[in-house]
């Protein structure tokens, strides 16, 4: 359901150009708290939202007040999807499909992710302790329990759909939120290594301790299935994502390994939680790519390519020098 609020004289050409676009259920309702105010309300599919959201702010972006709003709706009786479907075939719808989520929807949901607040600390160092204790105690459930938080795979994403959109705002929030939440476990992990006095020798400690090939390529179609189910809104996909791919483990075996002083061992660790960063954002990046992310306007747009085409590069540069890396360290 997307609704606008808007001044009167705008509201014939916004009805006109939802018609246009394939929307449904249009209806409006002049505004009783103000005078000259209506609001109008429509129903959108994922194949017309985009370009719904994305023709609303053209029309308004010259009125100084004014509201859109975007509200999920479980069902609705008749079901519009046929009739969206028919009238949905325009150029444009197609250039704007993005997913289930529109551009608006997206950047709101990782703008949370990406922002260093009190519960993201709280959140890294309450996971840090759990994977750190899971793996010196040998424990698979407690270090999934910990993967399954995952404060660090939100702003890696974030990051992504900050470089897709040319947001360098998001891209600023993201870059600083995922080095405190390394750094906040990496530090908290230490200070349990030098706390330590039992042996290293568990299977699931040891197991971030090197990284291979197999491991590249979970580490890439995890971080697509994650960009994937975040432009789709299919969150539940991202529970299985989150304990393929997780950064915040091999992080705390960094930690354990140089606090017992098994600097060999952090190398190696260090190595993984590097190959799934990178790999979390090259594949992230070009999912984004693929399903259409990008700024609405012209000039953004232009700004964006630029930014697509520099971070593209370095991903794939960078996961080049790992993956040259990780064949040195398997010989």
């Amino acid at each position: 359901m997307i609704t606008v609020s808007a001044p009167d004289n705008t509201i014939p050409a916004l009805v006109r150009k939802a018609e246009e676009l394939g929307a449904s259920g249009i209806r409006t309702y002049a505004e009783t708290q103000a005078e000259n105010r209506t609001t109008l309300m429509m129903l959108a599919g994922p194949e017309t939202r985009q370009g719904l959201v994305d023709a609303v702010q053209s029309a308004l972006s010259a009125q100084a007040d004014w509201r859109l709003t975007i509200l999920p709706v479980e069902t609705t009786v008749p079901l519009p999807r046929d009739e969206e479907e028919a009238r949905a075939k325009t150029l444009e719808l197609q250039e704007n499909k993005i997913g289930d989520m529109t551009r608006e929807e997206i950047w709101n949901k990782v703008w949370d992710q990406a922002n260093l607040d009190q519960t993201f600390v709280v959140f890294v160092m309450l996971s840090t302790i759990v994977a750190a204790l899971g793996m010196l105690t040998d424990s698979v459930a407690v270090v999934v329990g910990a993967m399954v938080i995952a404060p660090l795979l939100g702003p890696n994403l974030a990051f992504s759909v900050g470089v897709a959109l040319g947001d360098s705002k998001l891209i600023g929030s993201a870059l600083l939120t995922n080095l405190v939440g390394i750094g906040i476990a990496l530090g908290l992990s230490i200070a349990i290594g030098l706390l330590w006095n039992g042996e290293t020798q568990m299977g699931e400690l040891q197991a971030r301790s090197f990284v291979d090939f197999t491991g590249i390529a979970v580490a890439l179609a995890s971080g697509a299935a994650a960009a994937l189910s975040l432009v789709t809104g299919i969150s539940s996909a991202l529970v299985g994502v989150m304990v393929a791919v997780a950064l915040l483990p091999p992080t705390s075996a960094i930690g354990i390994f140089l606090g017992v002083g098994q600097f060999d061992k952090a190398a190696g660790a260090a190595l993984l939680l590097a190959v799934n960063i990178v790999s979390i954002n090259l594949a992230a990046h070009a999912v984004l790519f693929w399903r259409g992310v990008r700024p609405r306007t012209f000039f953004e747009k232009k700004k964006a390519a630029r930014g697509r085409v520099i971070s593209g590069v370095v991903w794939v540069a960078l996961l080049s020098l790992l993956a040259g890396l990780v064949w040195f360290w398997r010989i």
